[in-house]
């Protein structure tokens, strides 16, 4: 019944969903592969071997996946990869990522036609994906076909535990976790959640979060980063990224007052979305600062000032050069982003109290002492002010942060044991044939 009732309501939304699909700069591309009525130039090609199915939806989720995919491929790479995302940041990532080692495609919405086709062009052996991305027709339309599904760094957001009681469909998630093969969680609180809403809690496990295992990124060079950021000798950076609307207002403000104590200090603004960069560039203006766009820096510019870091795949690496980090969707309520970025390069993180999607981190740099929880502006500038002031003090904290990650990594290992005990070896060809 559930599934005659969510298709209908499918169909009954499609106007919408197609409306935001057209209407968002960001979702029109790729659309018609989306929508099922285009397919790759090579997908006719993809039979000739086995195929592992990996979907993360977005850039977060598609890097958090890198590590995983290149373990699978150099275990097994008899197998063809494909890595589908739902947002352009995800299939930027895939690409640069991933080159050579996995195909890109836009993830099918779940429109019947959409999934079946593209569950039978594939014909994956095995379908992952990351964080708890639930298509119902999709996962149905694997168990159909007797595809294993795998959940990998699973988690369920608080909000998002909540509006599975309030809307009293706890049924129609029973019966798509159910089409699950092995749930694999960041945490004993995710897991109990999962098996709290319906799913087998002996295909459930407590795995850990695959983000401690990200490798550094490649530098080019010592210098380069700053050199292009237009940072002149004796600057130090403050780093905000993966901001949000209402945030970077609060941030621009705190750091008017943080260059009354340190005025050779440089705000770099990293925004989740780069196409509002050119609103940020007013509000910042309006505030009386010079501000610099990392894509336009020419001749370098001093004294105080705000960069807006507008080019997409640098943040992680941008990390480095900052002195202090704080990191977005955590002073208005988005859930937060991925808080490991700057620790892994040893630097201080601050975030803000809304942390539902990155609370197992949140928590444990904030226990350990290698970040701080600011409520606001005071917070901000007190700590900002109090580690540029002792760089001693200030390592300290980042070293912290680092040995945080260093001492949780070993969750990729698990999953890729739990992945593998469902996998089947891929055919051996007849070198006769």
């Amino acid at each position: 019944m559930w599934k005659l009732l969510y298709n209908l309501g499918l169909v009954l939304a499609a106007p919408v969903i197609v409306g935001v699909l057209v209407a968002k700069p960001r979702c029109r591309r790729g659309f018609l592969q989306r929508m099922g009525w285009q397919t790759h130039p090579s997908d006719r090609v993809l039979n000739a071997r086995p195929l592992i199915w990996v979907h993360a939806v977005s850039l977060g989720e598609a890097v958090a996946a890198v590590p995983l995919v290149k373990a699978l491929h150099e275990r097994h790479p008899d197998y063809r990869y494909i890595v589908t995302t739902v947002t352009d940041t995800g299939r930027e990532a895939v690409e640069q990522r991933l080159e050579g080692v996995a195909e890109h495609r836009y993830a099918p919405m779940d429109f019947p036609w959409a999934v079946t086709g593209m569950v039978d062009r594939l014909r994956p052996a095995l379908y992952l994906f990351v964080e708890t991305e639930l298509w119902p027709n999709l996962l149905w339309t694997l168990r159909d076909r007797r595809v294993p599904t795998i959940l990998v760094n699973g988690r369920l957001s608080s909000r998002s535990f909540r509006r599975q009681d309030i809307t009293g469909i706890r049924s129609l998630y029973r019966s798509v976790l159910r089409s699950i093969t092995l749930c694999l969680m960041q945490s004993d609180r995710d897991r109990q959640r999962i098996v709290a809403l319906g799913a087998d809690a002996e295909a459930v496990h407590t795995t850990g979060n695959i983000k401690f295992d990200q490798p550094l990124p490649l530098m080019e060079g010592e210098t380069s980063l700053r050199r292009n950021f237009g940072l002149h000798e004796g600057e130090r950076l403050i780093l905000a990224g993966s901001t949000h609307p209402g945030e970077e207002e609060l941030l621009v403000s705190a750091y008017g007052r943080i260059i009354n104590a340190h005025p050779s200090t440089v705000l770099m603004l990293a925004p989740r979305h780069i196409e509002r960069v050119d609103q940020i560039e007013v509000m910042i203006q309006s505030a009386g600062f010079a501000v610099q766009r990392k894509s336009r820096v020419g001749e370098p510019v001093a004294g105080p000032r705000v960069i807006i870091l507008d080019t997409r795949g640098e943040l992680a690496r941008a990390y480095r050069e900052a002195v202090v980090a704080f990191v977005g969707g955590t002073l208005v309520p988005v859930g937060g982003h991925n808080l490991l970025e700057p620790a892994v390069w040893g630097r201080p993180v601050l975030f803000g109290p809304y942390t539902d999607h990155c609370a197992e981190m949140a928590a444990l740099l904030n226990e350990a002492g290698g970040g701080r929880r600011i409520m606001g502006i005071e917070d901000m500038v007190k700590w900002c002010t109090e580690w540029l002031s002792d760089p001693d003090a200030c390592d300290t904290v980042g070293q912290v942060a680092r040995r945080v990650v260093l001492d949780n990594q070993g969750a990729l290992k698990r999953s890729l044991d739990l992945i593998e005990s469902v996998l089947a070896p891929a055919p051996v060809k007849d070198k006769s044939v």
